[in-house]
């Protein structure tokens, strides 16, 4: 009896060992990808030798060629019709600005304090100041600032950014528009009171060094003279709007012609009807230099801006999408997008977004990853979490990594208007920006945002590997989605949506 048991175990034992055990699912590549990969892939593009990565200078190229050399390694390829990976772009370089000042009445405004010499050329001389709203004229949106005002011989005074957006993007926007009216209407110079959301000490430091400027778009006036003032200090709009005649001095700046490019390269979606819509995955590479062209304070030891998270950060984890979507690819194609010139205005997507490869209403999602730093390696910020549809597929894949996610947490600094993101959302397409983690702009987190210290060695490479896998598993749910998210009912670029998607 015994040694039936026995026997009757041992046969039992050998058919279940025979049986095969239940198949293990295989996670999603972006599960294995290593801290080792993402580390290099980092250390490169945020090394000295990249020079700061600064829109048309060799670093910027070197690291454009080192991403589309990524791609071609992953066996992605360029947008079907394209060449190559790069979408050239010609910009105009316009030198930093040496000395200008204005004199409205008893008041002197002085360039680098109340006022920037924006673009133009050389000028001094006393004229009639003349103001004219927005300096905008656009029939179709009722715009007629010009309407009854004789502007030849002038010096036109106008409000700056566009009638219903004050954003600094917008103002840059809308400045070279301006330009080009006022240049039309015979001025001798443009005077802009600048009222946007952002410090005016920043923005004067910003704009008055190095700048590039698109060019080729017919907006551009580099011969009139074009100038911000602090338009939110009250005395100084004051003292401008109510005087009859101003004199002006601008030793003017210099400009040139310089290029740079877009990185771009494409995915077939795996299911036959999705693979004709696509999500958008992009980061920009460029940062702001070396030296004087940062903006910023540096050492004669360490004068390299590298930009290790802004905004090498963001493109480490657009590069590991790409790893991961390459070895199994989602539902929905995929358009990889590495920016230039972000740091100098949103400059390449706005690029992009006027000259798409692909249809922009065949993209339901555009997942834009950047950010000024961390200062809390629990977490991931996501500017637009509420407001673009996905946030139920954000939070289970920071979940998975052991993430918190938190929604834009200063939304004084209107941060979602204020990266590559947002010239897709002013089309209609739902896109969210992913940051690293911070609730607050503090002390640790500018210790390192657009300072020379913004190097390799302070990254946190457990965390970076944990943000990146994050963003893929996210991306891969959006993609793989039924239905395409939506702007929330109400959000002020749903009626841009409707308008792209034939709603």
């Amino acid at each position: 009896m015994e040694m039936k048991a026995v026997f009757t175990g041992l046969l039992v034992s050998g058919m279940l060992a025979a049986t095969p055990a239940p198949a293990q699912k295989v996670p999603y590549p972006e599960f294995s990808l290593s801290k080792a990969t993402v580390e290099a892939r980092l250390r490169f593009l945020a090394s000295d030798e990249l020079q700061g990565r600064r829109t048309g200078e060799q670093g910027n190229k070197v690291a454009a060629r080192y991403i589309a050399e990524q791609f071609r390694g992953l066996g992605i390829h360029p947008v079907p019709g394209q060449a190559d990976y790069f979408q050239y772009i010609s910009f105009e370089k316009v030198a930093g600005a040496a000395d200008g000042y204005l004199v409205a009445g008893a008041d002197t405004l002085a360039n680098g304090k109340d006022l920037v010499v924006l673009s133009g050329k050389p000028f001094r001389g006393t004229a009639e100041m003349v103001f004219a709203g927005y300096g905008l004229e656009d029939s179709a949106k009722g715009w007629d600032d010009y309407k009854g005002i004789d502007a030849k011989g002038k010096i036109v005074l106008v409000q700056s950014g566009f009638p219903e957006s004050q954003t600094p993007r917008e103002a840059i926007a809308a400045g070279a528009v301006k330009r080009k009216i006022a240049g039309e209407k015979g001025a001798v110079a443009l005077v802009e009171l600048f009222s946007s959301t952002a410090p005016w000490n920043l923005i004067a430091n910003f704009m008055g060094g190095e700048r590039l400027n698109l060019a080729g778009n017919g907006a551009n006036d580099p011969e009139l003279p074009h100038l911000w003032v602090n338009g939110k200090e009250p005395s100084i709009t004051r003292s401008l709007r109510g005087v009859s005649s101003a004199a002006l001095f601008s030793a003017g700046r210099a400009s040139g012609k310089v290029t740079s490019s877009n990185v771009i390269a494409y995915l077939e979606g795996s299911d036959p009807k999705l693979k004709n819509e696509y999500i958008l995955l992009s980061a920009h590479y460029d940062h702001i230099g070396v030296g004087k062209q940062g903006g910023q304070p540096y050492t004669a030891e360490d004068s390299i801006f590298n930009g290790a998270r802004d905004n090498a950060f963001g493109t480490v984890a657009l590069l590991s999408a790409a790893q991961s979507f390459a070895s199994l690819k989602p539902k929905r194609s995929v358009l990889f997008i590495a920016f230039t010139g972000e740091e100098l205005g949103l400059l390449g997507s706005r690029y992009y977004a006027e000259h798409p490869l692909l249809p922009l209403n065949k993209c339901i999602f555009n997942f834009n990853n950047d950010g000024a730093g961390y200062n809390d390696v629990s977490l991931i910020s996501v500017l637009g979490l509420e407001r673009t549809g996905a946030r139920r597929e954000i939070e289970t894949a920071a979940t998975k990594f052991g993430l918190g996610v938190v929604g834009d947490p200063a939304p004084e600094q209107n941060l979602f208007d204020r990266s590559d993101n947002v010239n897709f959302a002013a089309k209609g397409i739902p896109a969210p920006t992913f940051s690293p983690g911070f609730r607050d702009f503090d002390e640790a987190l500018m210790k390192t945002y657009h300072q020379a210290a913004d190097n390799p060695e302070t990254v946190d490479f457990d965390y970076l590997q944990k943000f990146c896998q994050a963003y893929i598993y996210a991306a891969r749910l959006i993609a793989n989605r039924a239905v395409p998210p939506k702007w929330t009912p109400g959000d002020k670029y749903e009626a841009a949506a409707k308008k792209l998607y034939g709603e």
